[in-house]
Parts: C-alpha cells; sequence; structure tokens
C-alpha cells in the first residue's frame, strides 16, 4: 500500500509474515534532512499486523517529525 501525506510518501511493506512496516520519503525525492543529518527515506521500526496500521503509525511519525525536518532544512540553508 503506497499513499501520499503532507509532502510525503508513504510506503508499507511486509518484512515477515503479517508483519508490516513503513517508509516515508519526501515527494519530490529530496533527502530527508533531520538536525543537518541527510536521509533519503526513514524507516518506521515498528511490526504492524496490518498495512493500514503501518500506514497510520507514519502518519503519526510525519507530524511529529515535520517541525524537526523544517528546522533541519532551514538550518543548513536548502530549503527552497
Amino acid at each position: 500500500m503506497n499513499c501520499d501525506y503532507e509532502g510525503f510518501e508513504i510506503e508499507s511493506f511486509e518484512v515477515g509474515r503479517g508483519l508490516w512496516h513503513a517508509r516515508f520519503r519526501r515527494a519530490d525525492h529530496e533527502p530527508v534532512i533531520i538536525d543537518g543529518v541527510l536521509l533519503p527515506a526513514l524507516n518506521i521500526g515498528f511490526a504492524w499486523p496490518d498495512p493500514d496500521t503501518a500506514v497510520a503509525d507514519a502518519k503519526l511519525q510525519i507530524d511529529h517529525l515535520s517541525k524537526k525536518i523544517v528546522v533541519g532544512a532551514l538550518s543548513i540553508g536548502l530549503q527552497g
């Protein structure tokens, strides 16, 4: 299951029988910048029983990290 959310692409994937994870990356495929560290994508480290729950958790993580992502981009001058 893939979806777009707040400028990010979220991909859920099965890593074992009935164990779902999610990863997200910026929709423009630029690196995510957190505290000055460039990351091509972020993997959510929890195993969920279904893809919808994994995506829901990824959305919560995006909401939680949004301020750090923006602050990181501004602090090293890469915003824009």
